[in-house]
Order: structure tokens, then C-alpha cells, then sequence
């Protein structure tokens, strides 16, 4: 049973004035918690720069050191980790509501010699993770359970080789398969069947770093359409460089296109796989001026927040910053391609559609998204449901509703820590500075 959960309630802050700051995120979580199952695999040690810190990359790292893998941090910046290899041994992983740790580390568990227990939230346990699961029997695991808490039975290695699954729940299926291929007698060959993979992004993101760390990829561009291969063999120690959280980004940048402020973000990659940088173009539709300029990335809010018509089917995890925009547009806005967030942290469309509707907003679930249109809007309580990005969409909406109450703000240290901490700085800064961590 994994431990409580703080839960503290906040009254998100009204903006008096057009916000106007620069806002210095911390590292993105998919990166790191990516750089560390590659660097748990490789042939020597590794370094990892600007990993971020949150209770989901909190999490990765105590569920890597559970299996015996050597990491520590630097005496005066956490951020900065040293990962050692090692074999592999069986233990109890915590999941917390770590999406990457509940598919990513099962597929390195399955190397484990010895006997691997996994268990989380109570949140967790409803998260499908049967199809991964399914997939690591099929190329030879040992598996009880096909949804949180299970157990694992190592042998200190795993056959692989071909095996079909149906990804369009969630790209991590994918990801998590191939992070730990190499490592395969056989490597994998993940055929996808079913319908288009959600975030991909993501998978763009983990076969780049696989083939960083020397890892042999073969992706659909090259191969058969849906299909990927990660062919067995050394990996390769790295310098691992992490980017900033772009998805984590978005609120702050929201912030001034609501407010008709401005926000600078600095040290924006020029070229990503990030999928928050998505958000450049969303903003730009909407009204927004959106300018990057020697790694700043710079949004200045418009006089009037156009509603917008965006498939979010690849960059799903902006969903609740767009829609807690589209609530403040004024115009309709259409969400598609999202049918697959119906299984994330939480429902994040019923969840959405109800908070929405619970503030005075008009808002109607569809088979693959949400319509929003827009109606005034009122304070009241914002429901969470321990999912960091509804939090912070509700923070969004009460930039420009004043009594908005978050219900559990405290959520948001899934994946940013200290995030009211950094919500304060930027509405208290009255000219350019930097706020972080």
C-alpha cells in the first residue's frame, strides 16, 4: 500500500494587472525518467544535468535503486545524477501515480533476478496495464497481474523477439517496451494494431535518445507501417542534458494570454520531441503573439482570446491548459482527438467537462474530445482528482474568476515542484525576473 498523499487546498490567485515575468522551468520529466532507464542499462556509468526532481522522477529513482541500480546526486544540486549499472534483483517498486514508472520500469524488472512486486496510489490501480503486461508474457515473462499491485519473476534475462500489441491507450506502452530492448536476448519487434498511437511524440522522444545511447532502432519510416525494432546490443554510457519541462511551461505561458501579459521562458530548444511545444502554435491561433528568439520563447496575451478547432491527438497532455483557455475565449472551441485521455490520471474529459460546467462554463463531452463554448464564468471549488495538469488548468481560469478553490494543489509536485511558490512569483513580479527552482 503505497503512503498518503498530502492534499492542501489553495484559492488560486486572481490576476490584478496583465501578468509580466520570466519563468525558469525545471527539466522535463519524460526526458529524465527516460535518460534514467537507458543509463540503468548501459555498458558504464552515466551523468544526468538538469534532471528534474518532482515525486514522479522521485519515484523512478527509488524504483531503480530498488533493483540494485547505483544513483546519486551531487552535494549541492540535486539535479544533478550519477548512475552506476549493476545487475539486477528483485525488491518492491512504489508507482505512486507515475504513469513512466508503471510502464517503463516493468520491461528492466523483467531482467531482474529474483522476485519484483509493484503497487501504487489507489488512483493507480484503475490504470490500464494490461496491454504491456500482456506484451512482456508474450516475449517471455514471468507476470501476475494485470493491473496494479503485481508481481514479477526474474531470471536475469527475458527472451523478447516479435510481439503484437494495441498502443492506442497510451503511447508508454511503446516507450517502455523499447527502453529496455537492448537489454533483450532478442531485442523486440512491437507490431501496433488498432487504432493511430496517441503522443507520438513521445515515442519520437524515446527512439532518439535510444539511438543518442547507441541502441539499433528501426521505426516505421524505415520498416513496416506500426511496426518498431530495437535490435539487441550494448548501450552506451551518455551526458545526459535535460531540457526543460515544455508541457510544465504551458500554464505560465497561458497565464499571459489571458492576462494580456507577457511571459518569457528561457532556454527553449530550438528543436524538440517535446510535445509541449505544441503549445507555440495553439497559443498563435488563439490571439496570442508568440516570438523565439535566441532560446526565449516569448507569449504576449491578445486583447481578445480566440477560441480554437485542434486535434490534440499527439500532444494530449496540453489538454487541460487548452481547455482551460478555450473556457476564457470568446468564441467556441473544439477538442479533438483526445478519446485516449479517458484513462490517464484521471477521466481528464468528464473531468474537465464537469469542473467547467461546475464554474458557469458551457462545455459537452464528444466521442473524441470536448466543445467548449463560451458563458461567464464564477468562483467555486475546482476539483483536482490527484491530477497534476487539472490543477493547474484550475489556477489557469482563476487568473481571470476570482474564488476559484483548487482542491488539491499540492498534486502538482507529481511533475513541478513548488508550483504555488512559482504562481506567486510570477503574478508578484512587476518587471522581468527570474523565477525557478
Amino acid at each position: 500500500m503505497s503512503e498518503d498523499v498530502q492534499v492542501s487546498n489553495w484559492t488560486a490567485p486572481a490576476a490584478v494587472a496583465p501578468v509580466d515575468a520570466t519563468v525558469t522551468l525545471p527539466g522535463s520529466k519524460s526526458i529524465t525518467n527516460r535518460a534514467l532507464i537507458i543509463a540503468s542499462l548501459a555498458s558504464g556509468p552515466s551523468t544526468i544535468t538538469g534532471a528534474l526532481r518532482s515525486r514522479d522522477t522521485d519515484l523512478m529513482i527509488d524504483a531503480l535503486t530498488t533493483l540494485g541500480i547505483g544513483i546519486t546526486a551531487a552535494d549541492d544540486d540535486r539535479t544533478a545524477l550519477h548512475v552506476d549499472p549493476a545487475p539486477l534483483s528483485g525488491g518492491a517498486v512504489e508507482c505512486g501515480l507515475a504513469g513512466t514508472v508503471m510502464r517503463f520500469v516493468p520491461p528492466l524488472a523483467a531482467l531482474a533476478d529474483g522476485e519484483v512486486s509493484f503497487d501504487g496510489d489507489e488512483q493507480a490501480r484503475i490504470r490500464p496495464l494490461d496491454t504491456i503486461l500482456d506484451a512482456l508474457r508474450a516475449v517471455g515473462a514471468d507476470v501476475q497481474g494485470s493491473a496494479l499491485p503485481f508481481t514479477m519473476r526474474g531470471t536475469g534475462s527475458l527472451r523478447g523477439g516479435p510481439v503484437e500489441i494495441d498502443a492506442s491507450g497510451s503511447s508508454q506502452f511503446v516507450s517502455g517496451l523499447m527502453l529496455s530492448a537492448a537489454a533483450f536476448d532478442e531485442g523486440i519487434e512491437i507490431h501496433h494494431i488498432g487504432k493511430p498511437v496517441p503522443s507520438m511524440p513521445h515515442i519520437d522522444m524515446t527512439v532518439e535518445m535510444l539511438r543518442r545511447a547507441g541502441v539499433r532502432v528501426d521505426t516505421p519510416e524505415s520498416g513496416d507501417a506500426n511496426t518498431w525494432r530495437v535490435h539487441p546490443g550494448p548501450v552506451t554510457p551518455i551526458e545526459w542534458s535535460i531540457e526543460p519541462d515544455l508541457s510544465n511551461a504551458t500554464p505560465f505561458l497561458a497565464a499571459a494570454a489571458v492576462t494580456k501579459g507577457v511571459v518569457r521562458v528561457p532556454n527553449w530548444p530550438q528543436s524538440t520531441t517535446q510535445p509541449g511545444d505544441a503549445i507555440r502554435e495553439i497559443l498563435a491561433r488563439m490571439g496570442a503573439r508568440v516570438e523565439l528568439s535566441a532560446g526565449i520563447l516569448t507569449v504576449e496575451g491578445p486583447d481578445t482570446l480566440r477560441g480554437i478547432d485542434f486535434d490534440l491527438h499527439d500532444v494530449g497532455e496540453l489538454t487541460p491548459t487548452v481547455a482551460a483557455l478555450a473556457a476564457l475565449a470568446d468564441g467556441p472551441s473544439i477538442l479533438r482527438g483526445i478519446a485516449h485521455l479517458r484513462g490517464h490520471e484521471t477521466d481528464r474529459l468528464a473531468a474537465l467537462t464537469t469542473e467547467i460546467v461546475r464554474l458557469g462554463g458551457r462545455a459537452v463531452e464528444t466521442d473524441d474530445g470536448i466543445r467548449i463554448d463560451p458563458a461567464p464564468l464564477h468562483g467555486g471549488n475546482w476539483h483536482s482528482y490527484a491530477d497534476h495538469r487539472m490543477a493547474t488548468a484550475g489556477a489557469i481560469i482563476g487568473l481571470r474568476v476570482p474564488g476559484v478553490e483548487v482542491d488539491d494543489i499540492g498534486t502538482t509536485a507529481k511533475t513541478l515542484p513548488d508550483f504555488e511558490k512559482l504562481w506567486d512569483a510570477m503574478l508578484s513580479t512587476p518587471t522581468p525576473s527570474g523565477v525557478g527552482s
